[in-house]
């Protein structure tokens, strides 16, 4: 690949912070995840899980301490006196192992969304299994359901023996093994234990909504979470790529995979909502859904390591949601597939540290956003260029589409970013110019059919002719983020990756936005959002740039201080605070992985 060579860094557990404020909030780097394809849970690094919906991502959760501290809910254990913790995930896989050290001893705590034998589980299972690596520690867990973001009251009892959480439709069951006698008081279910070597301990919180819960045995558990950690690693097996960051590359492959929804194939933007932007503000935005433009981004990372099956499911995805809403074009669509719904703040839940509202929906689904068109078009030609077929349904669809993108590309938007204000936003216009120069493509590979390429050509050049006379900015040899304005936009270094440009412009706006935007290897996403952290995508997006003009060692330097920006574990929220560190916005983020991914392999 040219420079010079890369060597790996060894994975190490890495001491984590065992820390949380006056209010009951953590860092948001703090948190690990685990899934099951159907939903994630974040783990804390003082092991406590803060947030866990049940039984998909985006159903009303009953663990959301994360966002309310109080009334949100949480799953905790760990050491009854003071300790010292470290975490990883077991080799190749979404299982997390945290290490708590005291003076007494030393635990080991193995957290799985569990998988069945053939396939995921009919119902949601929390699996905690518990180690004792050296000398007698006393122990101490306890669950404490949460009201769904208000919605509701919930309530324990017992049921033929069996502790039961109900809340709304929920209905979750304690299974515990070896961990002490539990004790439900209030809306608490509590126990201490001593850990000794020999008698691993097993806690677990089986669940469904709405449906009947099986309440497994200590046997069926264990069997659950080894059949986890070896699915995943088979799964692992099937990434082909040994590049460059070998281990970051793998890692985000892994984390993509958890943010897939297997019953559809979409892949959530974001495991969580509200997860706010700047602390104490309103930017908390709920990412629970699949924007077109990540689905190309995972269409593209998928393919590139070879996983062939995976890129083929969100691509029926989003076929499908295509669809459903045809001749519309929606920015983002539900798991399921659906057109999203209105978005709906909760006044009464306080937020991650007071940044309110919270949030369930996102409101950008009324916006027009005409850069999605070259998204889509981007990644359909993407799956057709690594030997697939279109149908004759989707032919016709996708025409219809490059149509309407010749209808509207001179139209004002909201932009990547969704904003408020409607421009003439140049990554807008790129991307109607992708749209159209893939169509071309498609039609030429004898994909779509028709007499439209004669007009799918025309608009493309003329989109490129606009966007060079009225976007660039000739003084400061730049491309600047709408017609008429005097700002950058990080966005425009997609030019690379989608082949608007890669040659002296786009190394003019690489210049500029590297003096403008950049503070160390953290981008922030456009001229003025300095309340703002870096961006992490941007920081990879600016490294796929600098590949494209043959900047590799400079590429090769910005890529080894973003991927170090990563948590204890290797995940990525949406953005990071260039002073202090800390990360911000909803984690893991599905974006900041992909771009990572591509960034690598570029």
């Amino acid at each position: 690949m040219g420079g010079t060579a890369h060597v790996d860094r060894p994975t190490q557990p890495r001491r984590t912070a065992v820390s949380r404020d006056a209010d009951g909030y953590t860092a948001i780097e703090s948190y690990a995840a685990i899934g099951d394809g159907r939903t994630v849970a974040l783990v804390a690094s003082d092991g406590r899980i803060d947030w866990w919906p049940v039984p998909a991502l985006d159903a009303p959760p009953t663990f959301a301490a994360v966002l309310d501290a109080d009334r949100g809910g949480f799953i905790e254990l760990a050491p009854v006196g003071p300790y010292e913790a470290t975490r990883e995930y077991l080799p190749d896989t979404n299982v997390l192992a945290t290490t708590f050290t005291t003076g007494q001893g030393a635990e080991r705590v193995i957290d799985s969304l569990p998988l069945g034998r053939s396939g995921r589980l009919a119902w949601s299972e929390l699996a905690r299994r518990i180690e004792a690596l050296s000398g007698a520690v006393e122990m101490r867990w306890s669950i404490v359901p949460g009201t769904q973001l208000g919605g509701v009251a919930p309530w324990i009892s017992r049921r033929q023996g069996e502790l039961v959480i109900r809340a709304g439709e929920e209905q979750l069951v304690l299974r515990h093994f070896d961990v002490g006698e539990p004790v439900a008081d209030g809306q608490r279910i509590s126990a201490t234990f001593t850990a000794r070597p020999g008698t691993p301990g097993l806690l677990a919180v089986v669940g469904a909504a709405d449906a009947p819960v099986f309440l497994a045995g200590r046997e069926e558990i264990d069997g659950h979470i080894d059949i986890t950690i070896d699915r995943w690693q088979e799964w692992s097996k099937t990434i082909e790529y040994d590049g460059p960051w070998r281990d970051e590359v793998h890692r985000s492959a892994l984390t993509l995979r958890m943010l897939q929804y297997v019953p559809t194939g979409a892949v959530a933007a974001a495991a969580t909502t509200s997860l706010p932007e700047v602390v104490g503000g309103a930017k908390n935005w709920d990412y629970r859904f699949m924007w077109v433009r990540d689905c190309a981004f995972t269409i593209d990372a998928l393919l590139s390591l070879r996983l062939h099956d995976e890129a083929q499911a969100a691509v029926q995805w989003m076929l499908g949601a295509l669809r459903r809403t045809a001749p519309d074009l929606h920015v983002f669509y539900r798991l399921d597939g659906s057109a999203p719904t209105a978005e709906e703040n909760y006044p009464d839940v306080p937020g991650y540290r007071r940044s309110a509202p919270v949030r369930v929906g996102n409101g950008a689904a009324t916006q027009q956003q005409i850069g999605t068109y070259g998204d889509l078009f981007d990644m359909i030609w993407q799956y057709v260029d690594a030997g697939h077929c279109l149908d004759p349904r989707t032919a016709h669809l996708l025409a219809g589409l490059a149509d309407r993108c010749c209808d509207t590309w001179r139209q004002t938007d909201a932009g990547i970013w969704e904003l408020t204000s409607r421009r003439h936003y140049t990554v807008s216009k790129m991307g109607c110019w992708t749209a159209l120069d893939r169509a071309v493509r498609l039609h030429e590979a004898g994909q779509l059919v028709g007499d439209q390429v004669e007009r799918w050509a025309g608009e493309r050049d003329l989109v490129r002719a606009w966007v060079e006379d009225r976007c660039w900015s000739a003084e400061r040899s730049c491309y600047l983020g709408y017609a008429g304005a005097d700002g950058l936009d990080a966005a425009t270094l997609l030019m690379a990756r989608t082949g608007f440009d890669r040659e002296e412009r786009l190394a003019g706006t690489i210049a500029a936005i590297r003096k403008e935007l950049c503070d160390g290897p953290l981008v922030r996403r456009y001229s003025g959002a300095d309340d703002q952290g870096g961006f992490v995508a941007c920081s990879f997006w600016l490294v796929h740039a600098l590949v494209a003009i043959g900047e590799l060692s400079e590429a090769r330097a910005l890529m080894d201080e973003a991927v170090a920006l990563a948590n204890d574990v290797g995940l990525f929220a949406e953005e990071i605070d260039p002073d202090s560190g800390a990360m911000l916005g909803n984690l893991p983020q599905g974006l900041s992985h992909l771009a990572l991914i591509n960034a690598a392999v570029a």
